[in-house]
């Protein structure tokens, strides 16, 4: 096929339009650059798509299904709830949809030029376009690379739509699996087992790391540890996948999966999710020859997202972790305010919050008690539990609690953790906390709503001075 050049200059180019890409094609319009978008895909990417926005919307369902099962906890009296598993998903699915036609409209409203298709560098400031209305060429001062990542595959683990899936497969499933067999206890494979264990799945999980959810406070992974247990699922941490096999096909699949390390055991399950990890989306991107470097499949950038390559930047999950969305978007912001000569400050990595929408949820901003130990700081650890807060009382969430870690000779709040119902509505004070570098002197003036869940919030602080009211 032919290759056409096109006549226009852009400022910027965006390969990608999940959340990092779509969100600094945006900026970049606002400060008047003329910007050109690529996508594959669908706009919004794996997150609004496959990822972040449909997951939650089925973890809303499992909330529901869980809460009407309770409802004569609290005097209403309702028949036995059924689970309606092609609802669940279309809602999902009509959520996503609605996002997608709504970064569709940011497009168009901010005047951004959209090209379907995929894009590769082809030269110091070009693009080679290739997509349905055949392969053109552009020009463009500055381009960012928002590529993303894609779920890492384990070897005779692959996803087939059946019996083994990533979290696309485990988006729409066509019934729900009688045994569920989770590789990997992060965010997503713990958000999933929860999904499917409210619908009545038999769930495993096998994490390699000493505990579940690794990256969190060891308070937090214990509690989390303990909540599912209470709910019916097996959780086999320390340990590793030594052999699988498979009888029959389709929905009659059986796997045996043994492991090794701390737990020796054979598991039987109908469908494996395998939730280990993620790549980043590095190829087919033209980076041979030039001077971008990748490193374990990811992009190395600075501060701003500049690679070695004069007038190319990475951001979001291609350009490594932490792999979560408002990351990526703000990575974009920053990216382009630098390239229009703006002064931007550089991301940090301790205030960007994470959460899981687990059940119970998990929420985290900041470094971990074992890490500032280790980072030989002197601390004050502050905790509280909803089991004696008002509100939490109210509404029959009591469990988890908020916990607070400050360094001891200056207040800085040096990290935050929260495990509960809704705590990933409450992190963002926490996150603003650090932000605007607050000690406990202003947390401790701060006036907290009553009654709220969030005055856990406050008493953890007062907590961690020896000054909790309410315990």
């Amino acid at each position: 096929m032919m290759m056409t050049t096109t006549q226009a200059d852009y400022d910027l180019a965006v390969v990608g339009g999940g959340p990092g890409g779509y969100v600094a094609a945006i900026r970049a319009a606002q400060l008047g650059m003329k910007t050109v978008l690529v996508e594959k895909a669908q706009l919004g990417g794996v997150c609004l798509n496959w990822g972040c926005i449909p997951t939650k919307a089925l973890l809303r369902s499992a909330d529901v299904l869980r809460l009407v099962r309770e409802a004569s906890r609290f005097g209403v009296q309702v028949g036995q709830p059924t689970a309606d598993l092609q609802a669940m998903v279309a809602r999902s699915r009509a959520v996503a949809a609605q996002l997608n036609k709504g970064v569709d409209y940011l497009m168009k409203k901010n005047k951004i030029t959209v090209l379907h298709g995929t894009a590769r560098l082809d030269g110091p400031g070009h693009l080679a376009v290739q997509g349905a209305q055949g392969a053109s060429r552009l020009a463009a001062r500055h381009i960012i690379l928002a590529t993303g990542a894609r779920a890492r595959q384990l070897p005779g683990l692959q996803p087939d739509g059946e019996s083994v899936w990533s979290y696309r497969e485990a988006l729409v499933p066509v019934r729900v699996p009688r045994r569920l067999l989770v590789i990997g206890a992060g965010a997503i494979g713990i958000e999933f087992a929860s999904f499917y264990r409210a619908l009545g799945a038999e769930v495993s999980v096998v994490e390699m790391a000493d505990r579940i959810l690794p990256v969190e406070d060891e308070d937090v992974s214990a509690h989390v540890a303990e909540s599912l247990r209470k709910e019916g699922m097996r959780l086999y941490t320390g340990a590793r996948i030594a052999a699988t096999s498979r009888r029959g096909a389709g929905a009659q699949t059986e796997w045996q999966v043994s492991l090794e390390g701390r737990h020796q055991d054979s598991l039987v399950a109908d469908v494996v999710l395998v939730a280990a990890g993620i790549v980043g989306n590095v190829e087919d991107l033209g980076l041979e020859g030039s001077a971008v470097r990748v490193e374990r499949s990811h992009i190395v950038t600075d501060a701003f997202g500049a690679t070695g390559e004069p007038g190319v930047y990475a951001i979001g999950d291609v350009a490594g972790p932490p792999w979560l969305a408002h990351k990526a978007s703000h990575e974009g912001v920053a990216c382009v305010e630098k390239i229009a000569g703006l002064n931007p400050h550089a991301l940090d990595p301790n205030n960007i919050a994470a959460c899981t929408y687990s059940h119970p949820q998990v929420a985290s901003v900041g470094m971990t008690e074992a890490a500032a130990r280790q980072a030989g700081r002197s601390i004050r650890v502050g905790k509280f539990p909803f089991s004696v807060n008002g509100k939490a009382i109210a509404l029959g969430a009591t469990g988890g609690f908020a916990k607070v870690v400050f360094d001891a000779a200056s207040g800085e709040l040096l990290g935050a953790h929260m495990v509960g119902e809704e705590v990933t509505e409450m992190i963002q004070g926490y996150a603003v906390a650090r932000e605007l570098e607050s000690t406990e002197a202003e947390l401790m003036s701060t006036i907290f709503p009553h009654p709220t869940q969030s005055e856990v919030m406050h008493e953890a602080v007062l907590a961690a001075y020896q000054r909790a009211l309410h315990i």
